[in-house]
């Protein structure tokens, strides 16, 4: 059985027993929360939301942040394998002779390219362990 629209209204509109409110006016009640609190959402969006006319500061590693200044290394190994102390190309046994006297005030500090194999690394580590170095600054290009 459909009631009508007027059936229905007089329904909504008829008080409750035991209250004076209608179950209407009880949602409309129960709905003001809700729109405040939607009220205030958008509000702080808008807040919050404005586009800033100053500009993002750089982030670490960008390319205006990076000095053209490489650092200084004790011994730079290139991707096809070659050792290179103060720019001239040096063989497996110049390595030790050629390089600081090992400190513990000071780490050797190596530049590799990225593309070195952690096997040759490890060759190389080994050799400067056998040579006295305890502590080596690696130095590498961060990936991009």
């Amino acid at each position: 059985m459909r009631l009508s629209s007027n059936a229905q209204r007089t329904t909504l509109s008829v008080p409750i027993a035991g209250s004076e409110k209608t179950l209407l006016s009880r949602v409309e009640d129960n709905l003001m929360p809700l729109i405040n609190l939607v009220f205030l959402l958008l509000m702080f969006f808008i807040a919050v939301g404005q586009i800033s006319s100053t500009s993002l500061p750089d982030l670490p590693g960008s390319k205006a942040q990076q000095s053209p200044e490489q650092p200084r290394a004790d011994l730079i190994v290139k991707s096809s394998g070659d050792w290179f102390v103060d720019g001239q190309s040096i063989t497996e046994a110049e390595l030790l002779d050629l390089l600081p006297v090992p400190n513990n005030e000071t780490p050797l500090r190596i530049g590799a390219n990225r593309s070195m194999t952690m096997a040759a690394m490890e060759k190389l580590f080994q050799r400067l362990e056998s040579g006295g170095y305890k502590d080596i600054i690696l130095l590498v290009e961060p990936g991009s």
